[in-house]
């Protein structure tokens, strides 16, 4: 459940963007495009191409897709150029429908920290079986993730993301009515499994649909609802605290996703996967609802061209361990695993069974997590307006600083006062703090610079590679920490987290190259000379 969880990338497709989400690189033009293929591009030149696509939050150039399938019907945006107002009006509903997708995302991610709360006495839960129900919605993830670049090429992301839709209703569902741990564990698995798939594709579908001025503010939009949706979870867990009706907050997760099942049944196909069907009368039509007149033909072209050179450059998962390409994993390995063993889904999944194991009430505790989700949203929204005036290395290194720091003091105080009073309101601070510095600096710019350090020819797989691992690393941390915290306790389980943030610390400033401002070709330059120990 990467923390706003962050946007995942199939292997088989191709991811970019990034989690990222915080989706603040800029997608390139039709001009761009057709000047990049005049030059041949080779495997490291700066080319954006289909081996872009983004996640929990980020932003998708282009997938590679199905054969042609049988038409079918549903409802246009329009089916000539729209006026000015008409392209307002349909980008809002983009908006709309990308907020409900992200907000049901992060919702899912965020409800069963207040549903422990409950089930943990009279389910008997030990802190292993805790672990479980925590970690398997990540693990669930890490399927959808792996099968969404399939599922979208051959169904088209409009029906994917309906058949996701359909998953989070029958999974949310099955949380509500679930008679035993096994039965909500399973129906937990297979909410992940929508979790990994839209995360993917949503971001995709969003990005391919949208005119390239307002791709920046979708994809934008669908990192801050991410974890707008972990928010909304909170508060819905304590507004149900008092019936302590654990069900409900299951439950309720079934309203946006039947709303969104519904929406995207009178939405469009993206014009790209359209195209790359056969169906270019369909795709002008989409593409006369989003863009002016005098952009529709040269959206087309730009669509051919990327297809044609993703044809023509399609990396291997092999690849990745080629001389030229193996710097760019390290330094994807580096981002994905330091994302989440810094801790930040410990705090996600079980910070009000922290705030309860140091004296809060259950009421209490939750609605501490709802000032931490506040604090997510605050910064996440933030970082949109500095990640290209500050540097993405600069964030990095800053949010290790805040949250080595913040929990080494956690750590320190935890185990040295013993007025639970006082470690209790100082440890939301600290929490406070800490979640700043990760949302600050390791939460959206880690997608932000996974899609940007992958040379063109494997930037897919390596995005599929890198997401994987990133949701693997979640489920090992969202399982392992419940563990942690029984036999070590809180104040030992922060110092190991703290500890993990200045190693990091030294991986970045060591390997990490600052991609801000830098064409492709300068970053993996830069990026070969540090894996190889030579100056950049």
């Amino acid at each position: 459940m990467p923390n706003n969880s962050p946007p995942i990338f199939p292997l088989s497709a191709i991811p970019v963007r990034g989690l990222s989400v915080a989706p603040s690189w800029k997608p390139l033009s039709a001009n761009r495009i057709r000047s990049d293929l005049t030059e041949n591009a080779a495997p490291d030149t700066e080319t954006e191409s289909s081996f872009s696509e983004t996640s929990h939050h980020q932003h998708v150039t282009l997938m590679s897709f199905a054969p042609p399938r049988k038409k079918y019907s549903t409802m246009q945006f329009n089916t000539t150029a729209a006026p000015k107002s008409a392209l307002a009006s349909n980008v809002k509903f983009l908006y709309f429908f990308g907020a409900l997708g992200g907000i049901l995302f992060g919702y899912d991610l965020g409800v069963i920290s207040g549903v422990l709360l409950f089930i943990k006495k009279s389910w008997h839960l030990s802190s292993v079986t805790q672990g479980v129900i925590g970690g398997c919605l990540a693990a669930g993830a890490v399927i959808g993730a792996a099968i969404a670049g399939r599922i979208t090429d051959r169904l088209g992301r409009r029906r994917t993301i309906m058949l996701a839709a359909a998953v989070f209703s029958v999974g949310a569902l099955g949380c509500a009515v679930a008679p035993n741990v096994t039965v909500l564990v399973i129906a937990r698995f297979i909410t992940g499994i929508a979790v990994g798939c839209s995360s993917a594709t949503v971001p995709t579908y969003l990005s391919e649909l949208a005119p390239t001025r307002a791709r920046g503010a979708l994809s934008t939009l669908n990192q801050l609802m991410i974890v707008s949706g972990i928010l909304i979870a909170y508060i819905v867990d304590w507004a149900l605290s008092g019936s302590g009706n654990w069900r409900m907050m299951f439950a309720v997760a079934a309203i946006p996703a039947v709303a969104l099942l519904a929406g995207m049944s009178v939405l469009p196909e993206t014009p790209r996967w359209l195209v790359h069907a056969g169906r270019e009368e369909e795709a002008r039509a989409v593409l006369a609802g989003t863009h002016r007149a005098d952009e529709i033909e040269s959206e087309i072209s730009s669509i051919r061209s990327v297809i044609r050179l993703d044809e023509q450059q399609k990396g291997r998962l092999r690849d990745l361990l080629a001389p030229w390409a193996r710097p760019a994993l390290v330094v994807a390995l580096i981002l994905a695993v330091g994302q989440q063993f810094s801790g930040v889904n410990a705090v996600n999944v079980y910070a009000p069974t922290m705030f309860k194991d140091l004296g809060f009430g259950n009421s209490t505790s939750l609605l501490a997590s709802i000032v931490l989700g506040a604090i997510k949203v605050a910064f996440t929204a933030w970082v949109i307006f500095v990640v290209d005036r500050w540097g993405r290395k600069p964030l990095l290194l800053l949010g290790n600083v805040c949250m080595a720091s913040s929990l080494f003091l956690l750590g320190a105080i935890v185990l040295g006062v013993h007025n639970h009073t006082i470690t209790g309101l100082t440890t939301l601070i600290l929490l406070n703090v800490y979640l700043a510095g990760y949302e600050l600096g390791w939460g959206a710019v880690v997608w932000v610079m996974m899609a940007e350090i992958f040379p063109l020819r494997v930037r897919g797989v390596g995005m599929g590679v890198g997401s994987v691992v990133l949701w693997s690393s979640t489920f090992a941390i969202t399982f392992l920490f419940p563990v942690m915290n029984d036999h070590l306790g809180l104040g030992y389980s922060a110092w190991i987290f703290a500890a993990v943030s200045v190693v990091m610390f030294i991986l970045v400033q060591r390997f990490v190259p600052e991609t801000n401002g830098r064409s492709l070709e300068q970053i993996e330059l830069e990026l070969r000379a540090r894996v190889s120990g030579k100056s950049a």
